[in-house]
């Protein structure tokens, strides 16, 4: 086997640099930092394992991803649901296909500041369209974002809508690889569309299902803009995410060392979270 030459090595360079720079050396730095103190403009201090013991008592924590993880139990459901149906509706749609499939994927490439300044606007207590509806139809209005009850719901709808337009094209190029033979067979059988849909669409979906929970349930733990720009995490902290959690121990208060701790147990309880998922929901 060749030692590769002066040329391969100048090619893969630049992602060899880029590599070193913005993945091997951060992650070493974060692991470094789990066990020193440090605000970002003096010298580290090493604690040892200090920071580790302040997040498991850490109460505001646990509460940050009780408050993801509802957030998950809203979100994945409405984004496989809606990303479905409109998949399933642009699948039997032969007239301007293409354009459909773009009007549906256009949030997906929005910032999501943008979409967010939006959806606030919607939300609004004393002049939003929302509650302007609601009292047009004689219902009193809603406290969206400033209710702990209401809040993360409303914040998890803002955010299928933005993203349900990736799932849905997904979930679309998975139906145009189900055979129509399979279809034609079911229908001189006498099956109806329910049934078929049932019986054929949703099991040959299946890697494509695992697919979409599995990148839902990542994105969903990465929720950071959407409460970070609508509530500030509150009412109460009733929208903290963890992600915006880290992001204020780090940046807010200064406390690098243990926002690097958080991240890293953020991290194992994604990889865990996907490990399940993949463990019951892939099919051999």
């Amino acid at each position: 086997m060749k030692r590769p030459g002066k040329v391969g090595l100048t090619l893969s360079a630049p992602y060899i640099i880029y590599a070193l720079t913005f993945v091997v050396f951060p992650l070493l730095f974060s692991i470094y930092l789990i066990f020193h103190r440090w605000d970002g403009m003096s010298a580290p201090v090493w604690i040892g394992m200090k920071n580790l013991d302040r997040l498991v008592s850490d109460s505001l924590f646990y509460q940050s991803l009780l408050n993801t993880l509802q957030f998950l139990v809203i979100q994945i459901p409405l984004q496989i649901f809606f990303a479905l149906i409109f998949a399933v509706t642009l699948n039997s749609i032969k007239v301007l296909r293409s354009f459909f499939r773009a009007v549906y994927f256009m949030p997906v490439v929005v910032s999501g500041v943008v979409v967010t300044i939006v959806w606030l606007q919607l939300y609004s207590f004393d002049n939003g369209i929302l509650n302007n509806m609601l009292t047009q139809v004689g219902l009193p209005p809603l406290p969206w974002l400033v209710s702990t009850s209401l809040a993360m719901p409303s914040i998890a709808i803002m955010a299928t809508w933005k993203n349900v337009g990736l799932y849905t094209v997904m979930f679309l190029a998975g139906l145009q690889s189900v055979p129509e033979e399979y279809y034609e067979a079911a229908t001189i059988d006498g099956a109806s569309a329910v049934r078929k849909f049932f019986r054929i669409t949703v099991p040959l979906l299946a890697p494509t299902m695992t697919l979409v929970v599995i990148l839902s349930t990542i994105n969903g733990f990465s929720l950071f803009v959407e409460p970070f720009v609508m509530t500030g995490g509150g009412p109460l902290n009733a929208t903290l995410s963890s992600v915006l959690y880290i992001y204020n121990q780090a940046f807010s208060f200064g406390h690098l060392g243990y926002a690097s701790a958080l991240g890293f147990v953020f991290a194992i309880i994604i990889l865990v979270a996907v490990l399940v998922q993949r463990k019951f929901l892939e099919t051999e």
